[in-house]
């Protein structure tokens, strides 16, 4: 505040930029507050508000990606555009680069943009079925991979650089210097490849639980932690080679490319396949993978093209289900929470209102109230985290009919297990005119909040209706 007393007299869009790009570099952090407190004189009180905003990552427009991908479309005059811009995007997670693109290079840069080592590319995803036979019926002969409790990677090659992404495309790669070391012995000037990585017990050759593994995506004492829980990183997919876009090619075409590449074992190691053609094989392999501790098995069509920042069935996932329990579970986003009462009044939160997203408008459904699962001291560590996202209003991206205590940008995901999903008038989930919307039905945390995911990584409103579907059949089988 000291700071804005004296209002600036404003600085352009580009010299904003070239001070943020400095402040970027700057190394201490006694330089990047100077530089800071420096660049907030030089504007008026408002222009430092957004620019506030700008640096801790929170404008509060309301708008998300989705929003941004369509008004480019339709600056090219055509909404049919929409499909090449999101091609590009997709391609580099930059909406920036996108729109410079477009700007020097027009319709023909965006046909022609390309996969660039350094530039994440978003994660294709998969859908789910119940069962080793809709697998089958699904993907019919097809490769179908354990399933491993860790967090996904995308690491890129180019050069003597290497850049390692989590599943939200945020960087890692100081964070995992084991694996930073193993990519440069692949021998390739440039490579993107996909796994996924588990903290190990090298005594015993067992992998830690998921908890134990999110432990190493952390800024401080990283070198202690990658002596006491090294990383191994289960190589599933190869996107680019050298020049070469891979995404284009088939699924098994890429695989056996990979397997070319990854020679040696220790840290990387490629994922455990097989290629099944019946039911009896897919519910064999899954079997195994369950005994081993694993979470389930993945089920990849052949000829499937990488289909990045899509959910689709060429991918699809079987995961281990419990009696009296979805198939599966469900990955939503707090968008509010509700005081405590009874044993919790004194901790000042006692349930969070959850919802999933929906693409189609860009928004967040609400779909269940979650109230247990967490311990005391997650509860107190939850609210902190919320207490500094929450709102005075409602965001502008969140339709629900409930108001919580306290409303909260929607941003951190958690995973929650139900028995079932019921229809509900409260939620807003699958709502459509005077019809009731989809609920999760006692719903309880399954760990923390996940880090490693963005809210548009949360489960679709699409996804909650098949399940219920799948739910429906199984019920009446």
């Amino acid at each position: 505040l000291e700071v804005l007393k004296r209002e600036g007299k404003g600085l352009s869009v580009s010299q904003v930029y070239e001070e943020l790009y400095s402040i970027a570099r700057a190394k201490g952090t006694l330089d990047k507050v100077m530089l800071l407190i420096n660049l907030l004189r030089a504007l008026s009180s408002v222009e430092a508000k957004f620019v506030v905003r700008i640096i801790v990552g929170n404008l509060r427009l309301g708008v998300g990606e989705a929003t941004i991908i369509e008004a480019l479309a339709l600056l090219l005059g055509r909404r049919e555009y929409k499909q090449m811009v999101e091609r590009a995007y997709n391609l580099c997670s930059d909406l920036g680069l996108v729109a410079k693109t477009l700007a020097q290079k027009g319709l023909q840069g965006l046909a022609e943009f390309k996969i660039q080592p350094g530039y994440p590319i978003r994660m294709a995803l998969a859908e789910r079925v119940a069962s080793a036979e809709e697998l089958i019926r699904r993907l019919g002969k097809c490769a179908v991979e354990a399933k491993y409790d860790g967090f996904r990677l995308q690491i890129h090659k180019k050069g003597e650089e290497v850049y390692i992404y989590s599943r939200n495309l945020e960087p890692m790669t100081e964070m995992l210097p084991e694996i930073k070391q193993a990519i440069t012995k692949i021998d390739a000037d440039e490579l993107i490849i996909e796994g996924e990585a588990l903290a190990v017990n090298e005594q015993t050759g067992e992998f830690y639980p998921f908890q134990i593994t999110i432990q190493r995506k952390r800024k401080y004492n990283i070198y202690e932690y990658s002596k006491e829980y090294p990383l191994k990183l289960f190589c599933f997919d190869l996107l680019y080679l050298n020049g070469e876009d891979y995404t284009t090619k088939a699924f098994i075409d890429r695989r056996k490319k990979l397997e070319d590449l990854i020679t040696f074992g220790n840290t990387l190691e490629l994922s455990e396949l097989r290629i099944v053609q019946s039911a009896k094989e897919v519910e064999e392999f899954f079997e195994d993978a369950i005994l081993r501790g694993l979470e389930g098995i993945m089920g990849k069509r052949l000829d499937a093209p990488y289909t990045a920042g899509s959910r689709n069935f060429n991918w699809v996932k079987l995961k281990r289900s419990y009696k009296g329990q979805l198939a599966d579970t469900v990955d939503v986003v707090i968008v509010g929470y509700f005081y405590g009462r009874g044993a919790r009044a004194e901790l000042g939160i006692g349930a969070l209102l959850t919802a999933v997203y929906d693409p189609s408008s860009d928004t967040f459904k609400t779909v269940s109230k979650v109230g247990s699962g967490f311990s005391e001291e997650e509860w107190i560590s939850l609210k902190k985290m919320l207490d500094e996202i929450k709102l005075d209003h409602k965001h502008a991206r969140v339709d629900s009919l409930i108001t919580p205590d306290v409303w909260v940008e929607p941003k951190y995901v958690i995973t929650v297990s139900a028995d079932e999903i019921t229809r509900s008038p409260l939620h807003t989930a699958g709502k459509t005119g005077d019809e009731p919307g989809y609920a999760l039905r006692f719903p309880r945390a399954v760990g923390f909040v996940r880090l490693d995911k963005r809210p548009e990584d949360a489960n679709t409103v699409e996804e909650i209706l098949r399940m219920y579907q799948i739910q429906k059949r199984i019920s009446v089988e």
